[in-house]
């Protein structure tokens, strides 16, 4: 009896060809799965039936923006999640929702294998292969272009033999992956990391440089999540459409950036993400008035940890599932508005209200009304610097003993 192979479907040259290419190189037959994540583009549907026609037994076909959204971008979003101090994790967050539905479709339908389009250099081959494992520890995995000699070429070749319903001659000069998160740009002359990227770049934002009016909205929170944009209730989802659209016009979000890759490679990618860094942004001021310092402090370091971690395909380990449980105990009392200034490229925080604040403007202020009882601070010194006065009273001590 033949194996039954789920591939991960992007509905593109090399995963189309993959389809006939799995079943000659293996035997096996091939069960299609495609997932809307918000990546635009062809209608699903239209993606379905080339499955099919390209020789799918099967072809799985489903909208998951409002679950790519709520259990990964907001998990994300209430992380403060930025590898390397910058990228959003665009591509990492969305690979394991789509291995969700990889292994659910393998046990529905008694599939042993998973194959994935990913070659042999990038992250995403680990991110898939190490989610599959997690959640389907019997399953194997096969990449056709990394395990079965599937070269662009050979692709092109093997379609046009073939008569398979997919386009073999437009080809972008980049590597693009994109979702509602938001969208990355590599190789082709962007590879030369001197070069400068041209606006033909970018699509989710307008070039910042060209003066337009300003645009101000108000961001309410409740717990860590967006619920309302000026005052209209929002999903997670539709908070990031709408500052996709909102931010974006105004050139926010534009990253251009070199990363080190978890094979160890060094590469230069671009993003653009602004529904993304305008949430981010608004989260973590919200974050500074609400969090008490300490937990504040120590946040800080989960959330790089937890970057890192998601980053190399390690959504589904013990280590992430435990820093989730912390973020999400931090964002108990992360609720009130932000009001941001978008423009010019940047979004900037105007102000800031809560009650669940711990901003107290009477122990703040220097004016009349001032409550702070500032001879307290004089002990406190006293007290705070007295193991690094003892020390220094003995470096002198015996200085030059």
């Amino acid at each position: 009896m033949a194996d039954t192979v789920v591939l991960a479907y992007s509905g593109g040259l090399d995963t189309s060809v993959a389809i006939g290419w799995i079943k000659e190189q293996t035997g096996s037959d091939v069960i299609a799965v495609a997932g809307d994540v918000g990546q635009g583009g062809e209608d699903m549907e239209v993606i379905r039936q080339r499955a099919l026609d390209c020789g799918a037994i099967e072809a799985v076909v489903a909208d998951i923006k409002d679950e790519f959204a709520d259990e990964y971008c907001l998990p994300a979003l209430q992380a403060g999640a930025l590898y390397m101090d910058r990228y959003p994790l665009v591509s990492a967050i969305s690979r394991n929702v789509i291995v969700k539905h990889l292994v659910d479709a393998a046990h529905k339908y008694g599939a042993n294998v998973v194959a994935h389009g990913c070659t042999g250099k990038g992250n995403d081959q680990v991110r898939f292969e190490v989610g599959i494992q997690a959640l389907g520890p019997e399953l194997k995995c096969i990449a056709p272009v990394r395990d079965l000699a599937l070269t662009r070429d050979k692709a092109i070749e093997y379609a046009e033999k073939h008569s398979l319903p997919i386009e073999t001659t437009k080809k972008s000069p980049y590597s693009i992956d994109q979702n509602v998160w938001g969208r990355a740009v590599e190789t082709g002359f962007l590879e030369d990391i001197w070069n400068a990227p041209i606006e033909d770049v970018y699509e989710y934002t307008q070039d910042p440089s060209v003066q337009r009016d300003a645009d101000e909205v108000i961001l309410t929170f409740d717990k860590g999540a967006p619920v309302a944009i000026d005052g209209k209730k929002v999903t997670m989802l539709q908070a990031i459409e709408q500052l996709n659209e909102r931010a974006g016009a105004q050139g926010v979000g534009r990253l251009d950036m070199v990363e080190d890759r978890l094979v160890g490679i060094k590469s230069r990618e671009i993003y653009e993400a602004p529904g993304a860094i305008a949430l981010l942004t608004a989260h973590e001021e919200l974050e500074t008035v609400t969090l008490e310092r300490e937990l504040a402090r120590y946040k800080r370091g989960v959330s790089q940890r937890w970057s890192e971690l998601v980053y190399d395909g390690l959504w589904f380990s013990p280590l992430k599932k435990a820093l989730d449980a912390f973020i999400t105990d931090t964002q108990q009392h992360v609720t009130g508005e932000i009001r941001m200034v978008l423009h010019g490229g940047r979004a900037v925080v105007t102000g800031r209200r809560s009650d669940h604040s711990l901003y107290d403007f009477n122990l703040a202020t220097y004016d009349t009304g001032d409550t702070f009882d500032q001879s307290m601070a004089k002990g406190f010194i006293e007290l705070h610097g007295l193991s690094t006065k003892l020390d220094s009273a003995r470096e002198q001590r015996l200085g030059g003993k």
